[in-house]
């Protein structure tokens, strides 16, 4: 399950996206906008900055703004920056992995249907992007 502050993090790229390409955006616009607490999007905005998908620029006429093409992000970079394993268990993630403490690998069954799940999931999160997001509601 997606995560609050990962559903507010697409919400404020969704805004960047929208806004790509016209400069940067204000944190209280993207805020106001996107319903989003300023204080939680402030410290969201900084983990997508320190991943290097957004720049900022300080003063007047300063913002936040994507550093690439919404094409270019696709959405499991963004899950995993934000919210961390998409593996529904431990054992099976490839970025976050962690053997489980009571489980042998080699026999167990739901980490076996865990990667078929993972697999078919990034499959589809690697190949999406914000781009998609943008028109998937219209």
């Amino acid at each position: 399950m997606l995560s609050r502050k990962t559903r507010y993090a697409f919400r404020a790229l969704t805004c960047l996206a929208e806004n790509y390409g016209k400069g940067p955006v204000l944190i209280s616009h993207i805020s106001e906008e996107k319903k989003i607490p300023l204080k939680f999007l402030e410290n969201i905005l900084n983990e997508l900055k320190k991943a290097d998908m957004l720049e900022s620029k300080k003063g007047k006429g300063g913002g936040y703004m994507l550093k690439v093409s919404p094409k270019k992000i696709n959405l499991a970079k963004v899950i995993r920056i934000i919210n961390g394993p998409i593996a529904l268990l431990p054992c099976v993630s490839l970025n976050f992995y962690e053997k489980c403490a009571d489980c042998d690998e080699k026999h167990c069954g739901l980490r076996k249907m865990m990667t078929i799940t993972r697999d078919a999931t990034l499959k589809i999160l690697e190949k999406k992007t914000l781009h998609d997001i943008l028109f998937a509601g219209a």
